[in-house]
């Protein structure tokens, strides 16, 4: 029995959601309008259950360029209207549209000279007339079998809500990069903005050897740097090549002596590379797949200035 009703639950809150397609119509480009246009900030406010979808709704605003916050109703009567400006709008959720904290505090919203968009369940509900724009989110049934707990309707503005700030977002013009300017701490920010030089080794952590090198010299230096590899030059300065630990386990059984061979025998020839401008996330894409565990960083006349191991990429947390 249980599981009939999770699916149905499912099936009625799906079939609401597909029904606001229609809603998108007029209304829903003005208030899009209204809020492209304001100098302040969006305020965002409900009661109760649509008061959690309106934090996240003001979260997601606020992420993806439109400033926003959330106001309480009941605090908004003990002094925190005091936060609203002329210049501010106030984006109201209510299912009946006649929640009365919301109610009593709109006419000292209109005293202030803000903006008011309704999202509702009833467009000819007191908040409905109040507001300069409405957002119809209304559903034909809660998917509560007693129809009482807030479940469709707090679905629907919260898929309304999505639509709003993402319409916003394209109709400013707002990009990846902006994005991560917004998310510098999450993984998905550092994926947008890190790049090689931010993370890459260099100086005594980026050992550098000459392919005239002994094998022995070779392993000292990438000792004392605590590499993993060391990049080998030819006598420009150009790479040629990289010495790793694979190419020393593969030559340790066909080399006998192998700490004494040119490192320019038994290195890895033409590896692959990358610029220290690019994105510390395409280094992680070519280390994945090549299957390799380092990338040598090099200058546009093809000179190693840096090296970008796995390990720099997990402390940066890229993976």
């Amino acid at each position: 029995m249980s599981i009939k009703m999770a699916k149905k639950v499912l099936q009625i809150e799906s079939a609401a959601i597909a029904g606001l397609v229609k809603r998108i119509d007029v209304n829903f480009a003005s208030a899009v309008n209204a809020i492209y246009k304001i100098k302040g900030r969006v305020i965002v406010t409900g009661m109760g259950k649509p008061g959690f979808i309106a934090q996240k709704i003001s979260a997601t605003l606020s992420s993806t360029g439109t400033p926003s916050l959330y106001l309480h109703p009941a605090e908004a009567l003990h002094g925190d209207l005091g936060r609203v400006t002329k210049d501010d709008l106030i984006l109201a959720l209510s299912n009946s549209g006649e929640t009365e904290e919301i109610i009593k505090f709109l006419p000292i919203v209109k005293k202030i000279g803000a903006k008011l968009i309704a999202m509702t369940g009833n467009t000819k509900s007191a908040l409905a007339r109040f507001a300069d724009h409405v957002i119809d989110a209304s559903v034909k049934r809660e998917a509560c079998p007693l129809g009482l707990a807030p479940t469709t309707s707090t679905t629907a503005m919260l898929a309304m809500g999505d639509a709003l700030a993402v319409a916003l977002l394209d109709k400013k013009g707002f990009k990846e990069k902006d994005f991560a300017f917004y998310h510098p701490g999450g993984i998905l920010g550092k994926r947008l903005i890190l790049k090689v030089g931010d993370i890459m080794r260099k100086g005594r952590d980026n050992p550098i050897v000459p392919d005239s090198a002994n094998v022995k010299r070779v392993l000292l230096s990438i000792t004392k740097a605590r590499a993993g590899s060391a990049s080998v030059i030819d006598r420009k300065g150009k790479l040629v090549g990289i010495f790793t630990d694979g190419d020393l386990r593969r030559h340790l059984e066909t080399e006998p002596d192998l700490i004494n061979k040119k490192v320019k025998d038994v290195m890895t020839k033409n590896p692959s590379t990358i610029k220290a401008e690019r994105l510390a996330a395409e280094a992680f894409d070519i280390l994945r797949s090549k299957r390799i565990d380092e990338i040598p960083v090099v200058d546009d006349k093809g000179r190693p200035v840096g090296l970008v191991d796995v390990q720099d990429l997990l402390k940066a947390g890229l993976v």
